[in-house]
């Protein structure tokens, strides 16, 4: 799509009438509900299903690199909002150790014939949580915000052509873009700040869409210790930072910035009215409830609506706002056709890990939790909404480090991270062989998980002891950050399509 082409469809956009745009939504949100109590959305078994996104750089420099657009369709993956970054999903499968194993080797297959070919441009993909290195001759800053105006129309220079993301930044929405974090600050005239993240969405589909909100109120209870186990982000870009010392950026890091990034950039300010967008979901007594959520969720780019063969065409202004309905875990109601339609739970707040295995292994685990927890009636589903929220951004803040609050399945309470997480690894097990999976099939996905508690080392953790140890040398901040970012890659090269994070410790 070339400028002019693009600029115009933006404006095409934002000449959308918001308010009629609003009203069909929640008339299809109403369909909707019918076609909930009727069964149409229920299914005879749990599919599990996994996004994941990455990112490109030089494999000389490891400096960012931006991925050919005839590259990218070349290896089958699709474009995300920075043109450095890719995505890969895999089909939908049954929650079995036949459906797992067939989600691991879909991203293998996908991954391995991606790298050869991206690596004849001399381009490597990674699997991170978050980039450091600049491209080549350009700063971090000015590739973030670089921006045109064109009649009246601001386009982010890196962004992808997809156009929802350019008119969200054009739009009367007051999205906040800037960047907040620990001794950062940066702000930006569009969205592109976000794209110095990545991140993998597991997705579990209730057999009983009904049933959605009991699953659901255990989901957000268990995010902060799978969180804890998985943070993968503790450094920005070095030139990003405030005029701080070396040693004080370490030592305020944050395990998970990622949650910090999406947040800062996509919500309005404190000071505006409107409510965030990108928040902590709340619980719901009903699926109906769930679904007025999501229609009644501020609008940011109405959308004229196409006609296709989607048996679910009947609620496309719904399924558009569906789009921007940022929580950290949020319902999702799909229906390409009757005999697929499926409501499922989207879990979004882990970053996207070191290997194809702990990405596997986290999917595997949060559905082995789903399919456990509320069968085995745990009581952690009586853990106030408000604990579980503070759980959340404790684990953001300080991952295994975190003080938690939870309830084991005797009912006593304890903040003990090790007992906590060890508990959900146990749960997840027990989901998964009720599913069928023999002990050492569940054991599989469940060990590198066990392991990173075992030995309180996290992706993250990994990257703040190097960076720590080198600035205690006295290494400069960039040095010890860009190296850090240079041994996380070439460990990854070793073990991305057959290995653990666990065999870099």
């Amino acid at each position: 799509m070339s400028g002019s082409e693009l600029v115009a469809a933006v404006r095409e956009a934002l000449g959308q009438d918001s308010e009629a745009f609003q009203t069909r939504a929640i008339e299809e949100a109403e369909r909707l509900k019918t076609e909930v109590r009727d069964g149409t959305f229920d299914n005879t078994q749990a599919l599990v299903g996994l996004e994941v996104e990455l990112y490109a750089v030089d494999d000389r420099t490891n400096a960012l690199r931006r991925v050919p657009r005839r590259l990218l369709g070349l290896i089958g993956f699709e474009k995300e909002l920075g043109l450095h970054n890719a995505e890969m999903q895999t089909s939908p499968q049954p929650l079995s150790s036949y459906g797992l194993i067939a989600q691991e080797n879909e991203l293998k297959a996908h991954l391995a014939p991606a790298l050869e070919k991206t690596a004849a441009e001399q381009i490597r993909l990674v699997a991170d949580g978050i980039w450091t290195i600049p491209p080549t001759g350009e700063t971090a800053l000015g590739y973030l915000t670089d921006a045109v105006e064109h009649n009246g129309i601001t386009v982010a220079t890196n962004l992808s052509d997809a156009i929802r993301y350019h008119t969200m930044a054009n739009s009367d929405y007051p999205a906040g873009c800037r960047l907040e974090a620990p001794n950062v600050s940066v702000g930006s005239e569009t969205l592109m700040l976000e794209s110095l993240i990545t991140s993998i969405q597991p997705h579990y589909q209730v057999a009983h869409a009904p049933d959605l909100p009991e699953y659901f109120r255990y989901a957000i209870r268990v995010a902060a210790p799978l969180l804890a186990l998985g943070v993968n982000s503790p450094f920005f870009p070095p030139e990003l930072y405030d005029d701080a010392s070396p040693e004080e950026i370490v030592a305020n890091a944050h395990m998970e910035n990622r949650v910090r990034v999406f947040e800062s950039v996509m919500n309005p300010p404190e000071s505006s009215d409107e409510p965030p967008k990108v928040a902590f979901p709340p619980d719901f007594e009903t699926v109906e409830a769930a679904i007025d959520d999501i229609a009644t969720d501020p609008t940011i780019v109405p959308s004229g609506v196409t006609e296709s063969d989607r048996f679910d065409d009947s609620l496309a202004h719904f399924r558009h706002k569906h789009g921007s309905y940022w929580r950290w875990v949020r319902p999702v109601f799909e229906a390409p056709s009757r005999s697929a339609a499926n409501a499922r739970i989207e879990f979004r707040p882990l970053p996207t890990q070191p290997t194809v295995l702990d990405c596997v292994a986290f999917a595997a685990v949060f559905a082995g939790l789903m399919e456990s927890l509320p069968r085995r009636e745990h009581p952690v589903r009586r853990l106030s909404w408000e604990r579980a929220e503070a759980n959340f951004y404790r684990a953001v803040r300080d991952g295994l480090g975190a003080q938690l609050d939870w309830i084991t399945a005797d009912g006593t309470e304890t903040a003990d991270i090790e007992e906590i997480c060890g508990e959900c690894l146990e749960y997840a097990r027990d989901g998964l062989e009720l599913r069928g999976l023999s002990t050492a099939d569940a054991e599989r996905y469940i060990r590198p998980l066990r392991e990173r508690l075992d030995r309180r080392m996290t992706p993250a953790r990994w990257k703040h002891e190097f960076v720590e140890q080198q600035v205690a040398a006295g290494t400069p901040l960039t040095e010890a950050v860009w190296s850090m970012q240079a041994a996380y890659i070439d460990a990854q090269r070793e073990t991305l399509i057959e290995g653990s994070f666990v065999d870099w410790l």
